[in-house]
C-alpha cells in the first residue's frame, strides 16, 4: 500500500491519522488476501471516527462481536527489505570466538576451537567494553549473531526469580541464567525484542554459579536454564549438562530443568542422575513448527528424545507454549496430545504449561520485518490486561479449555499450569 494514495484521498487527515489507516489497510489486506487498494476504494466517507471503527470491525470481527471494548495496537507501519530473516544463510558457524581475558579456564575455548577450527579467536578485554564500543543494533544485527561467540567470565548475574508478567499467577519458577542467545529462530521470539547483544554468551566459569547457588537455594525450589537461551542447542560442545547433572546430585531436593528445542541430548543419556532432573520441550503440530521454530528439531525428533529420556530415568516435561491460533487449531493441537501420550505415558510427566502467544508491543514491527510473509500476526492480537499482544480473553479461554480437556481423555490428574496468565482465566478454568 502506497502512503500517497491515503493522503490523496484524504487531504484533510493529519498524519498520525493517515498513519493508523495505513496500518489497518495493511493488515486487513494481509488477513483478507486482498489488495489494500480495493479496501481503500470501498471507504465512501471522509470521517476519521467512521473509517476507524468500520476497519477495527473488519480487523477484529472476533473482538467486536464479544468485548465491548478493544485496545488495537497500531503502529507506524514501515517495512524494510533488508531486515528480513534468511533460513538458508542461518546455519550455526561462528566467524568469531571473542574470548574475555579474565578467563582463567580454556576449556571452553578449546570445546569451540575443536568444533570451529576455522574461526577466528580474538581476546578481548570484556563484553561490557566490546557493547560499548560496538553499539549498532537492529534486526540486521540480530539476523548476524550466530557469526560470533562470546565465551565469558560471569560475575554477577546468576541467577533470577522469573520475570512473571505483572498480575498474572506466577509459577514460582527460578531461572539459572547460564549463557544467552540461541542459535533457532522463532518468529514469537522475544530476544529480537530485548537482546541488545551483537551474538552469544556461554559463561565458561560455570564453577562459579554452582558457588553462587548455595546461597541462592531455597528448600524443594523449581530452577532451570532456557529463559534467555535453549537448554541443549549446543550441549555436543559446552557440556552443560554433564556439569548440572553431577552438581544437583548434591541437591536432591531440587528440581532443575532443562528446555529445548532440540534432540541434542547425548550428554543426558550418559549421565548419571538422581531422579531430580527434568528435562522439557516445547510442543506445536508440525505445520506451526515449520513456519514459526527455524531450525529447531521436529515434533517427532522431541518427542522420540523425550521417550529416551524417560528410558533413561528422567522426568520430562512439555510446554505448549505459546500456542498458536489458526483455522484448525483444534485438530492440530489434539492431535499433538495423542501422539504424546503414545509415546509418553503420564506418570512420567513431571509439569505440562500452557500459555497463549502473547508479547511486548515494541516486537511486532521487529516480527513483521524479519518475517514478512509469515502470519502469525494476522489473528486478532490486542493489549491485554498487562499490556501485552494478546488474543482476546474468551478465546484464550476456549483454547484452554480445549486443551485441559483433551489432557483430561488421556489423564485427570496430570500437573498442568497456565504460564502468564491473569488470575481470573485460572478461577474461571478451576485451576485455582
Amino acid at each position: 500500500m502506497q502512503f500517497h494514495k491515503i493522503v490523496s484521498k484524504f487531504p484533510d487527515f493529519g498524519i498520525n491519522k493517515k498513519q493508523e489507516i495505513l496500518r489497518l489497510l495493511y493488515e486487513i489486506s494481509k488477513r483478507e488476501k486482498i489488495s489494500s487498494e480495493r479496501i481503500l476504494n470501498s471507504l465512501d466517507y471522509n470521517n476519521f471516527k467512521t473509517i476507524k471503527k468500520e476497519l477495527l470491525k473488519r480487523r477484529f470481527p472476533y473482538s467486536f462481536a464479544h468485548n465491548k471494548e478493544i485496545k488495537p495496537y497500531l503502529p507506524k507501519f514501515e517495512l524494510y527489505p533488508g531486515r528480513s530473516f534468511d533460513v538458508k544463510k542461518s546455519k550455526f558457524n561462528p566467524k568469531k570466538i571473542l574470548i574475555e581475558k579474565s578467563l582463567t579456564s580454556n576449556y571452553l575455548k578449546d570445546r569451540f576451537k575443536a568444533f570451529f577450527p576455522k574461526a577466528k579467536f580474538i581476546e578481548i578485554a570484556s563484553l561490557e567494553n566490546f557493547i560499548l564500543e560496538n553499539k549498532k543494533s537492529g534486526e540486521t544485527n540480530y539476523n548476524k549473531r550466530r557469526d560470533i561467540v562470546f565465551i565469558t567470565n560471569e560475575k554477577y548475574d546468576f541467577f533470577k526469580k522469573c520475570p512473571c508478567t505483572k498480575d498474572a499467577i506466577g509459577c514460582g519458577y527460578n531461572i539459572f541464567n547460564l549463557g544467552f542467545g540461541c542459535i533457532f529462530d522463532c518468529t514469537y521470539c522475544y530476544l529480537q525484542e530485548y537482546s541488545n547483544i551483537p551474538g552469544l554468551i556461554f559463561p565458561a566459569n560455570i564453577e562459579r554459579f554452582f558457588e553462587k547457588f548455595k546461597y541462592y537455594k531455597k528448600s524443594k525450589m523449581r530452577i532451570g536454564t532456557g529463559e534467555f537461551s535453549d537448554s541443549l542447542m549446543l550441549d555436543h560442545i559446552t557440556e552443560y549438562s554433564l556439569s548440572i547433572i553431577e552438581f544437583f546430585d548434591e541437591h536432591k531436593d531440587t528440581l532443575f530443568e532443562f528446555k529445548t528445542k532440540s534432540s541434542n541430548i547425548d550428554n543426558l543419556l550418559k549421565a548419571k542422575h538422581s531422579g531430580n532432573i527434568v528435562t522439557s520441550w516445547s510442543l506445536n503440530p508440525q505445520k506451526i513448527i515449520d513456519k514459526n521454530e527455524f531450525l529447531t528439531a521436529s515434533l517427532n525428533e522431541r518427542l522420540v528424545s523425550a521417550r529416551k529420556c524417560v528410558d533413561a530415568g528422567y522426568k520430562v516435561g512439555f510446554h505448549f507454549d505459546p500456542v498458536i491460533y489458526f483455522k484448525e487449531w483444534e485438530r492440530e493441537y489434539a492431535d499433538v496430545i495423542d501422539l504424546l501420550f503414545s509415546k509418553i505415558k503420564p506418570l512420567d510427566i513431571a509439569w505440562i504449561s500452557i500459555g497463549t502467544f502473547r508479547f511486548k508491543p515494541e516486537l511486532k514491527p521487529i516480527i513483521e520485518n524479519r518475517f514478512p510473509n509469515n502470519n502469525i500476526l494476522d489473528e486478532e492480537l490486542l493489549l491485554g490486561y498487562d499490556n501485552k499482544l494478546r488474543y482476546p480473553y474468551k478465546l484464550r479461554y476456549d483454547i484452554y479449555k480445549f486443551l485441559l480437556n483433551t489432557f483430561k481423555k488421556h489423564y485427570k490428574n496430570l500437573p498442568v499450569y497456565l504460564c502468564m496468565e491473569e488470575i481470573s482465566m485460572w478461577q474461571a478454568l478451576r485451576l485455582t
